[in-house]
């Protein structure tokens, strides 16, 4: 697995489990609870979880499975941003800036992915 890659999809497995926590009321007491975004957040860490085994398994295949479980990341994280947006999801600060958050990285490790060469 290239250096990069590892710590950029355990962060990233990171942020959406803990978003997902955080909206099914785990975490902050419920404060920011939203089952629809938790489910969500929960299956896009799984998503994530599955690339890293894979890049492990087969290091190859990381530079194909990075920017496959990343563009499934982004466009999820696009069709939260969207319900924000539309006001039928989270409507909180907090969430907004998260969303934000979660865009860059997300399009700054889809970008690494697809610059990166493995000679």
């Amino acid at each position: 697995m290239n250096s990069w890659a590892k710590p950029l999809l355990i962060f990233e497995v990171t942020l959406f489990a803990a978003a997902s926590l955080v909206h099914s009321g785990v975490l902050l007491g419920g404060y920011y609870a939203h089952t629809r975004a938790a489910a969500a957040e929960g299956l896009i860490a799984a998503v994530l979880v599955c690339g890293i085994f894979a890049c492990l398994l087969q290091p190859e295949w990381t530079r194909s499975v990075a920017l496959v479980v990343q563009s499934f990341a982004l466009f999820a994280t696009l069709v939260g941003a969207f319900t924000i947006a539309i006001g039928i999801g989270p409507q909180t600060t907090a969430d907004r800036v998260f969303h934000l958050l979660l865009l860059l990285v997300l399009i700054s490790g889809f970008v690494a992915a697809f610059r990166w060469n493995s000679r």
